[in-house]
This record gives structure tokens, sequence and C-alpha cells, in this order.
């Protein structure tokens, strides 16, 4: 447990609290609690949470504290010993804390039955109480409507067809370029087509997502008598399934090589971002520490003149009958907490600001990691396309309502 929450792996630790421990490092600490469990027969003798509230909410030390009291107070754990320790990483900071459940007076452990319920319940007051947005797993179940279903998961990303004005405006160039068919099918090349053999015309034209459109009047403007004094050969030509294989095979090799690029420019740009993240971690930990220090040596200050308001000697036992002392303790306690309040409100804000930063870094990350999955998902599933066009399974079904535009 302790290894958990002291793991490097997070941008910055802070172990907050040791409260019940006579150890001051949280290791030891936890070994306490584990060596006052063996006067027990108690297996479980921890007991640990995590708070997360929403990433975008500035979360104070106190209403973090608050929360973990109420903790204590709905599972009979106050006053046992704990350790709060505080986590940040991404962008987002939360908290553990974590409590021996074992009470050293009756050393037995302290129930802590249908924890998940009340830890649920407790959960959903505190978004109501902050007025954070609800997930829709702490809303009570009479509340939810069984008919509201998304779906969202059911959808899929939809291609658009070509202009048919395009298509025709094409073809028409090829053919008008091309006084052979050696010439018409290099030219079509260059355009992104494939002359090949038709199956019921001589002649069809197949473009890069295996459409396949027929070198006649429709599309080239020409009648067929002089489509044949340029395409004489129609049996040199490879078949349809034939073109449409060869098509799928070049296609996913030069999807395969952009997602290689792809892949390599996404990888550059996310380790340029993950070196300045590693930056930014060290310089808010070098100022946070900065920050401590100051407020230690403040409070030193500070605790030194609150404590010279005592006299000593005959004047400082004069005070004790008169009640001066009791009434100048009352004082330096009183401005002990405020410079205490005064100091966690001046490190909550240090950590607003830097979670903040930390936050715009982290979007950049997250959207370029969204981009790099999207554009994944786009490679795999025209790879996907282009083999099972390769296999005869599949055909993209364009060609049909292209073909109805064009008589438009």
């Amino acid at each position: 447990m302790a290894r958990h929450l002291l793991k490097s792996e997070n941008e910055h630790v802070d172990v907050h609290e040791l409260r019940g421990f006579v150890s001051d490092d949280l290791k030891s600490a936890l070994h306490e609690a584990y060596a006052v469990s063996r006067g027990t027969r108690a297996k479980q003798f921890l007991f640990s949470l995590s708070l997360n509230p929403p990433q975008a909410e500035n979360v104070t030390i106190a209403e973090y504290e608050d929360a973990i009291n109420r903790v204590e107070d709905r599972f009979g754990l106050t006053g046992q010993p704990r350790a709060i320790v505080f986590h940040e990483k991404k962008g987002r900071r939360h908290a553990h804390a974590v409590w021996s459940r074992i009470n050293s007076l009756k050393m037995k452990a302290i129930p802590l039955p249908y924890t998940r319920r009340g830890l649920k319940e407790l959960s959903r007051e505190l978004y109501l109480q902050h007025g954070w947005k609800m997930p829709s797993a702490y809303m009570k179940s009479s509340a939810r409507n069984p008919l509201n279903f998304t779906m969202a998961e059911w959808q899929q990303a939809k291609r658009s067809g070509k202009d048919p004005r395009e298509v025709k405006a094409a073809l028409q160039d090829c053919l008008a370029v091309s006084d052979t068919q050696a010439a018409f099918t290099h030219a079509l090349k260059e355009r992104g087509y494939s002359l090949a053999k038709g199956d019921r015309r001589g002649f069809v034209a197949i473009d890069h997502q295996c459409n396949v459109f027929s070198v006649s009047k429709k599309w080239v403007g020409v009648t067929a008598k002089e489509v044949r004094e340029k395409l004489t050969d129609e049996k040199t030509l490879p078949s349809v399934d034939g073109a449409k294989r060869q098509i799928s095979q070049n296609m996913a090799k030069r999807l395969k090589d952009l997602a290689t690029k792809q892949d390599k420019a996404i990888r550059k740009r996310l380790d340029e971002i993950e070196e300045r993240r590693v930056l930014l971690v060290k310089q808010q930990t070098t100022t946070r520490a900065s920050l401590k220090d100051s407020q230690e040596q403040r409070f030193i200050e500070e605790n030194s003149a609150r404590q010279k308001r005592f006299n000593s000697g005959w004047r400082g036992l004069f005070d004790r009958i008169t009640g001066k002392v009791a009434r100048i303790r009352k004082q330096n306690e009183h401005e002990a907490t405020e410079c205490k309040l005064r100091d966690e409100k001046e490190m909550d804000k240090l950590i607003f600001q830097q979670l903040n930063q930390r936050q715009t870094l982290q979007a950049r990350i997250d959207r370029l990691a969204w981009f790099a999955q999207k554009r994944k998902d786009d490679f795999d599933r025209d790879l996907q396309r282009y083999r099972e066009i390769e296999e005869g399974r599949k055909e993209f079904f364009i060609h049909q309502k292209l073909e109805k535009e064009c008589d438009r």
C-alpha cells in the first residue's frame, strides 16, 4: 500500500497527513497498523479509498478533508489512525485516505458493512453539494428513464459519395487527350482510375474505391463507335475482378505506408510534448518546495514572536495568577490556526494554477491521442474494405447512386 501511494509515476506526491501514528513516514506508519493488527484475528486491517473529484473542478484541501471526515463519521472510523496522500497526474488531482480498522482499546476490527453502497450515496451527496455534473451511475434508479438509450455507439462514419460531374469530367478529359488505348490507360492512371475489360460492357474504368464506370456515352460523352476508334483491344486488359484485386493490393500497401508515416509524425509530436510535460512537472515541484520552505520559515518566525508574549520569572508567575497566560495562550492558538488556514489557501492557489497549466498541456495530449486513434480507425476500416474486395466479399456501392445522378 505504501509503495502504491508513493509511486514515482505520479507527477506530484504529497503525504498530507499522518494522524495517530508514532512514525513520521508513511511506510513505517502502515507497519504500525499491521503490528497492532497482529493482536487480533483481523486480516483486512486497513480501509482505503480514493477521492476523485471532476477534473475541471478546483477542490481545496479543506474540502478534501471535509469529505474524508464525513467518511469517518459514516463508517465509525472517527479518531482512527489515518494517512492522507495527494496525487497529481495528467493535470488531475486526487487524494487517497487510509485508515487502521483496529480499535486499539478493544483490540477488535471496526466492522465496515455495505461500504460500496454507503460510499456511492456519500459521493452523490458531495456532487449535489458542490453543484457538479453527476455521473449517470450515481442517479437513483427510480429517477432514471429506461427509454433514454443512446445510439452513439451504433453509429459509424459514413463515406461521402463522389460528385458525378467530377467523375464524368475526369473520364471525358482522359479520352479527349488520348488517341490510343495505351494513352487512355496512362491518362486514367494519372487521375486515379484503371482501365479494365467489362463483364458486359467492352471497357470500364475503375476508381481507387473499386467503383466501376462504363466507358460509354453516359460517362465520356461520345458514341460507342468513337470509343472503339481509340480503344481497340479489351482482351489485353484485366477483368473487373482482377483489376479490383490489383487496386485493393496497391491501395492497401499505400494505406499502410501512410499509416506508418502518420504514426511516426504523431510519436514525434508526443515526444516533444512529453519533454515539455517533464520540464513543467519539474518546475512545479521546485515552486511548491520553495513555497513550503518559505511557509515553514515564516511559521518559525511567527511562532517565535508569539512565544515572546510570555513573560518569565516573577512577571510570568504574576501573569499566571492573573490569568494573562491563559489569554495569551488562547490568542496564540487562534493565530496559529489562522496561519495554518492561510498557508493552506496559499498552497491551494498555487496548486490550482499549476493544475490549470497541466490540464492545458494534457488537453493537447488528449486531442493528439484522439486524432491518432481516429486516423488509425480510418486506416483500419479502409484496409478491411480493401481486403474484403480483394477476397471478393465486398464492393463499394457508390456506382448506382452516381449513375442516377449522372442521368439527371
